[in-house]
């Protein structure tokens, strides 16, 4: 049984990932858990990731008190840093569905003060 909540998560996956195909450039991939952040950058052409990172890899993640959405724009941050080095400017940012909100907003604002444009 589908509940509605994956349903929606769901559709607003496909609408984005509709989207993200036509454009030529790397996508980035984000997964929610209730505890950690996961993202990784992919090149669909080839099928492989070039950069990926979790809320583990980034130091002061440990501390108490920091909170999830302070973590997650250190991690765009960190992401950042790491999609440059592999010589990386340009992405298209796949949400996976989640609402821009909180978590996945921190991120995304976190990758864009460190000068990736999407």
């Amino acid at each position: 049984m589908i509940t509605k909540h994956i349903e929606g998560k769901f559709r607003r996956s496909l609408r984005t990932r509709k989207k993200i195909r036509m454009s030529n450039r790397l996508r980035l991939s984000v997964y929610r858990s209730s505890r950690y952040l996961y993202a990784q950058l992919i090149d669909d052409a080839t099928g492989k990731t070039i950069v990926a990172v979790n809320e583990k890899d980034i130091a002061g993640s440990s501390k108490s008190g920091i909170t999830k959405s302070e973590k997650a724009k250190l991690l765009g941050n960190f992401f950042a840093q790491k999609a440059k080095k592999a010589k990386v400017t340009k992405i298209v940012f796949d949400r996976s569905g989640y609402k821009y909100h909180g978590r996945i907003k921190s991120f995304a604002e976190g990758i864009r003060d460190s000068g990736l444009n999407f």
